[in-house]
């Protein structure tokens, strides 16, 4: 069966996109899915950093794209999660030194290959967006719940529908309970109502989320964190299984994450 193509993409306001495209990368490897990971940021490379592969690059996007060697000898693989790779980003070029041609190509070579690609989209609309947009059969919104980020959010998705006949999903980052008891912060129904798309899953904040990211080590792979919870379910969506949102109760931050409701 040919892999799924999926990209996670963002406005300008999207916090947090990279380390959920790690995150769910890992939570799909460790269901037993074969799955790559593609940075399409090219020149501003991330992914590597999160998922603590920096140091074991030898090829990349690039290089794969200009054919100085071949695809798999640029795929990186994360022996801590499975049948995990990534194909990282070059850092001393930009967006325009790979063309939306030659990404497609790319993620056909990939299709037979794996049963999922993860392709972190660069933040913005511009070629990079294009690049990572052309590929794909699913697109994921990342986005937090303030005004800048909605407003971005909601453009992307209007391109989308525009351009690409594409309906994406949303996964909302940075959800605080705390924020939402005091009106500081809109709720999941406001922002549902605002970008009106599907919701495939809520992650909530959790400052420890930035040491995970410092220590290379995603989040899922830390059995202390609640919130690794909210991207194994959004892995078991993307795989097609129904699971409930996680339950955010008003007694405080992480107090009923293990409590579920349909939705």
């Amino acid at each position: 069966m040919a892999a799924t193509i999926i990209t996670a993409t963002s406005g300008k306001g999207g916090v947090g996109k990279t380390t959920t495209v790690a995150n769910i990368a890992v939570a799909l490897a460790l269901y037993g899915k074969r799955v790559v990971a593609i940075d399409a940021d090219i020149g501003l490379r991330n992914l590597d950093l999160v998922l603590g592969l920096e140091n074991r690059i030898i090829y990349d996007l690039v290089d794969v794209a200009e054919g100085r060697c071949h695809l798999r000898q640029a795929l990186v693989p994360d022996t801590r999660a499975g049948s995990l790779f990534l194909l990282a980003a070059a850092q001393t070029r930009d967006k325009t030194a790979v063309t939306p041609e030659q990404m497609m190509a790319i993620c056909q070579q990939l299709r037979p290959m794996v049963d999922y690609v993860i392709i972190d989209s660069p933040a913005g609309i511009e070629h990079g967006f294009q690049n990572a947009i052309t590929p794909a059969d699913r697109v994921l919104i990342v986005t937090t719940s303030d005004v800048s980020a909605l407003r971005d959010a909601d453009k992307v998705i209007y391109l989308l529908e525009r351009d690409w006949n594409c309906q994406p999903g949303l996964i909302l980052n940075r959800y605080n309970p705390r924020l939402i008891r005091t009106g500081d912060m809109r709720d999941i129904d406001d922002v549902l109502d605002i970008l009106a798309i599907d919701l495939m899953g809520v992650v909530p904040e959790d400052e420890r989320i930035v040491l995970t990211t410092d220590r290379g080590e995603p989040a899922v792979l830390d059995k202390r964190l609640a919130m690794r919870q909210a991207y194994f379910n959004i892995a078991q969506r993307i795989m097609g299984n129904n699971v409930p949102l996680m339950r955010f109760e008003n007694r405080g931050f992480f107090a009923s994450l293990a409590r579920l409701f349909g939705r």
